[in-house]
């Protein structure tokens, strides 16, 4: 199982950005699919996931911000947008998916908003 993340970028506060990960079988075969991220020196933080049954769930502080979504297969890709960023959305951001209850993470994605 391979993950495959895009997307990122800089923007100014206010602003939106695209997160995008792909899937290396079909997205149905896995629990969740979601990012985390993380500030060098913080703990890694929830911030969005989409279930088997396409469910979203959220971190607090992305909540009514961020949107998660899915395309089924043949594209097998989770998309994460952000709008509203904040200098406080800085971070690298990881795609991961729950397959059979273990984590696959891809590379993370630097995310940085200036303000």
């Amino acid at each position: 199982v391979q993950l495959q993340a895009s997307g990122g970028g800089s923007v100014q506060a206010g602003g939106s950005l695209g997160l995008s990960c792909t899937v290396s079988r079909s997205i149905w075969d896995f629990n969740f699919v979601g990012w985390y991220r993380q500030v060098p020196g913080n703990e890694r933080e929830f911030v969005a996931r989409i279930s088997h049954a396409a469910i979203p769930k959220y971190g607090d502080s992305v909540k009514g911000r961020f949107t998660i979504s899915r395309d089924n297969p043949p594209k097998n890709t989770a998309y994460l947008r952000m709008d509203n960023l904040t200098p406080d959305d800085t971070a690298v951001y990881y795609c991961y998916a729950d397959f059979k209850g273990t984590n696959i993470w891809a590379q993370g994605t630097l995310v940085t908003v200036s303000s």
